[in-house]
């Protein structure tokens, strides 16, 4: 197939094209890291070259924001787009610049997948639930607390409206492999890791042992998008489906690393206030889907210990 990816050098999209080319024509479409920064400090852009040095197929670097892009994707007329590029930071606040990246641009991708006939997988956010009870639902108590989780939400009813074969993959915590180029934004499995090996400490938020998310892992994911190719339109939760806390993050970490002998004595717990309080999630598990034919491999105790050799490759 011809399958189309944008945000393909960034975390999730990377990942998937570097499985997706080996059997198809894949076209990487990805704005790269510019050295853009918003207002809160935090990169504009994910993409980065470090994470395609194993992917075979063509690319075009080009803007969301750009008619250039959509005129490349046009031209490639493809018969699956993988839709992934987005601003995803959830504490970027300026609603214009979330909606119309986001939202305006999600438009032209559904006109270019209705005027092929595509299949348009898109990446939607466990963000959108907001506060509600776990495990969250799909169709059931959707309240987004920021701009980032409301376009979220957005782009599934226009696609719903407007797109004839859309699937949207609601992402939980994804972590794991080509996720460092977020900084701030990667996964707390990565900031822990890094904290522990640097000073042997981790800066937890106050209460963080009552504090549960739903990780999931990076080939978990890759697994869930290939597996929508074949799902029937619709919203699904791409999760593990058992919620964890940020403590047991760094008790599965410390016990790893004690076992490598990269470290000698019990990590350092520091809690500090949370800064983000007023608009977080503090207990988000994935209710499993009905009709989307995808489970779960990895464990977090599993995937950590998975991911872990390629942390440490990327601190050489």
């Amino acid at each position: 197939m011809k399958i189309a990816i944008t945000g393909a050098a960034g975390f999730i999209g990377s990942n998937l094209a570097q499985s997706l080319c080996k059997e198809h024509e894949v076209l990487a479409l990805d704005n790269f890291d510019n050295t853009q920064r918003f207002e809160n400090g935090k990169k504009k852009y994910f993409g980065t070259f470090k994470n395609l040095l194993d992917y075979n197929g063509d690319l075009y670097c080009a803007n969301l924001l750009d008619d250039e892009f959509y005129k490349v994707l046009d031209e490639f007329k493809p018969d699956v787009i993988y839709h992934l590029a987005a601003i995803s930071d959830t504490t970027v606040y300026n609603e214009e610049i979330i909606l119309k990246s986001n939202v305006n641009s999600f438009k032209k991708i559904i006109n270019i997948a209705n005027k092929y006939d595509a299949k348009l997988i898109y990446a939607s956010s466990a963000s959108v639930y907001g506060d509600a009870k776990s495990p969250q639902t799909v169709g059931k108590d959707e309240r987004p607390k920021n701009p980032y989780a409301f376009s979220k939400l957005m782009m599934e009813k226009i696609a719903n409206l407007y797109c004839k074969n859309a699937v949207g993959l609601r992402y939980f915590n994804v972590y794991g492999k080509n996720e460092s180029n977020k900084e701030q934004t990667s996964s707390m499995i990565l900031q822990f890791a890094n904290q522990i090996l640097d000073k042997n400490e981790a800066r937890l938020f106050e209460g963080s042992e009552n504090i549960f998310r739903d990780f999931v892992y990076i080939k978990d994911v890759t697994k869930a998008n290939i597996a929508a190719l074949n799902a029937k339109g619709g919203v699904y939760n791409v999760g593990s489906f058992k919620a964890r806390s940020f403590l047991d993050i760094v008790l599965i970490l410390e016990k790893e690393l004690l076992n490598l002998g990269l470290i000698k004595d019990e990590v350092k717990k520091i809690y500090i206030k949370n800064p983000y309080e007023k608009a977080y999630q503090f207990f988000t598990e994935a209710a499993a889907n009905k009709d989307f034919n995808y489970e779960a491999d990895y464990s977090l105790e599993e995937g950590i210990k998975d991911y872990l050799p390629y942390i440490l490759k990327e601190r050489l």
